[in-house]
C-alpha cells in the first residue's frame, strides 16, 4: 500500500502551486525596481553594524526588547515624526517580520471568527484572504479618488448595526491606496476618525507605501489626528522603501493593544540582522534613497500609462496614481478581465484581475491591477502592447 501524504492535512489546508519561474512581462506582486536596491548602502551598513554589534547575535531579540532592536524602532518614530507629522515613542513600535505579520497580530488580537471588519471596495488581496481564512466576515465601503467617502462609511456602520453586528474595525490604505494610488486628504482623514469614533470602530491604518509618494506632500497619519488616543492602529514597511526580501515591517500601537500583540508574536522575534543593517544605513540614507526611488517609480507609471492609453484607447479609463507601483484599470466595455489570464499566461504576461482586489467580485471583475514597480521601461512598453493584442485590442 502507498503512503498518501494528503491524508494527513487538516481540514481546509489547500497545497500551494509549485513555483515556477517569473514570467517575461510580470506585472504582479509588490516588486521594486533592482537597480534602485541601495545594495552598495546595505552592504557597508552590514559590515559596520556586524563588526560593532556582531556577538550580540548570540542572543534571541538581540538581548534587548522584545518589541526588535532599539536604535531601528528610534529610526521609525523620529521618520513618522519627521516625514508624516506623527509623534510616536519608539516603544510604541513593534518591529514584524513585514507587514503581512502586523496584519495576523492584529486580526488575532481584535478579532474572532463570525465577527465582521469593514474594508475599501477595492483593497489589498492580501488582507481579503487572511479575512477569510480566520472566518470574519468583510463588507466594503465605496471609494473615490480620494479615498473613503465618509458619507458610505457612517451609512455602512450604522447598517451594520442595525442589523446587530458592531464592526470590529475599519481597514484603510489612507496614503498611495492599494490597488487606485489614491491619497486621502487631510479633512477627510480627520471624517473618517470622527465617524469611527463616533461609533466606537477602531481604525486600522494600513501604510506601507506612503514613503512613495510623489505628488504632493505626505499628509500627517490617520493616527497622529488621533488626539483622544487609542482609536487607530497604525503598520507600515520597508519593504517598498528599501527591499521586500526584507521583511522587516512594524506595528505602532498604545500598549493596550501593543502588549497582547506581543503576546501572540510566538516566533522569538523578527530577523535580527535585518534590522541591525537597516538602523545602521537609514538615519542618513533613507530620504534620499526613497526620493530617488520615487522619481525612477514616477518615471515608470507614466511609461505605462502612456502604454495603456495608446494600446487600450478609450476602452480603459484609470486616474495617475500619486505615488507607488501600481496601476488600476477599468474596462468600460464591461469585459472580464479573468477571462484573459490563462491567455495572457501562454503569451508570458501575468496581471492582476480586479477581482481579487475587490471585495465584490463581480465590481471587480471589470478592473485589472498592473504593477509597474520591477519591469523596465521597454519591457513595460512591450508588454501592455502585447496584453492589448491578446485581450483583441
Amino acid at each position: 500500500m502507498s503512503f498518501d501524504p494528503t491524508k494527513l492535512f487538516a481540514v481546509g489546508v489547500s497545497p500551494a502551486e509549485r513555483p515556477q519561474p517569473s514570467p517575461r512581462f510580470s506585472f504582479v506582486g509588490g516588486n521594486n525596481d533592482a537597480d534602485n536596491v541601495p545594495v552598495a548602502g546595505l552592504a557597508e551598513a552590514a559590515v559596520t553594524v556586524l563588526g560593532r554589534e556582531g556577538p550580540s547575535l548570540a542572543t534571541y531579540g538581540l538581548g534587548g526588547s522584545p518589541l526588535g532592536y532599539e536604535p531601528l524602532r528610534e529610526f521609525v518614530a523620529g521618520s513618522l515624526g519627521s516625514r508624516a507629522n506623527t509623534m510616536v515613542h519608539p516603544d510604541d513600535v513593534l518591529i514584524t517580520s513585514g507587514s503581512l505579520q502586523a496584519l495576523d497580530l492584529v486580526n488575532k488580537v481584535v478579532t474572532e471568527p463570525g465577527d465582521v471588519v469593514i474594508v475599501e471596495q477595492a483593497t489589498y488581496g492580501g488582507m481579503l484572504s487572511r479575512l477569510r481564512a480566520r472566518g470574519v466576515d468583510y463588507v466594503g465601503v465605496e471609494l473615490d479618488n480620494d479615498g473613503i467617502i465618509p458619507q458610505a462609511l457612517e451609512a455602512t456602520i450604522e447598517g451594520l448595526k442595525q442589523a446587530g453586528r458592531h464592526p470590529k474595525y475599519v481597514y484603510t490604505i489612507p496614503t498611495v491606496q492599494n490597488p487606485t494610488g489614491s491619497v486621502m486628504p487631510v479633512e477627510r482623514r480627520r471624517h473618517i476618525l470622527e465617524i469611527a469614533r463616533r461609533h466606537g470602530v477602531l481604525i486600522f491604518e494600513d501604510d506601507c507605501y506612503a514613503d512613495l509618494i510623489w505628488d504632493g506632500e505626505r499628509p500627517p497619519t490617520i493616527r497622529s489626528l488621533d488626539d483622544v488616543g487609542g482609536h487607530v492602529v497604525f503598520c507600515g514597511s520597508f519593504s517598498k522603501s528599501v527591499a521586500p526580501a526584507l521583511r522587516v515591517g512594524y506595528l505602532v500601537a498604545d500598549w493596550a493593544m501593543l502588549g497582547p500583540m506581543l503576546g501572540l508574536k510566538t516566533d522569538a522575534g523578527s530577523g535580527a540582522l535585518e534590522q541591525m543593517v537597516l538602523a545602521e544605513y537609514s538615519p542618513q540614507n533613507f530620504d534620499h534613497h526613497v526620493a530617488q526611488l520615487s522619481a525612477v517609480l514616477r518615471n515608470k507609471a507614466q511609461v505605462m500609462a502612456d502604454a495603456v492609453t495608446q494600446n487600450f484607447g478609450d476602452t480603459v479609463s484609470f486616474t495617475f496614481p500619486k505615488g507607488g507601483i501600481f496601476l488600476w484599470l477599468e474596462f468600460l466595455n464591461g469585459l472580464n478581465t479573468s477571462h484573459y489570464v490563462e491567455a495572457a499566461a501562454k503569451q508570458g504576461i501575468q496581471f492582476n484581475p480586479g477581482s481579487e482586489w475587490s471585495v465584490d467580485p463581480a465590481w471587480g471583475s471589470t478592473r485589472m491591477r498592473l504593477c509597474f514597480g520591477q519591469p523596465s521601461t521597454e519591457t513595460i512598453s512591450q508588454g501592455v502592447a502585447l496584453l492589448a493584442e491578446t485581450m483583441g485590442r
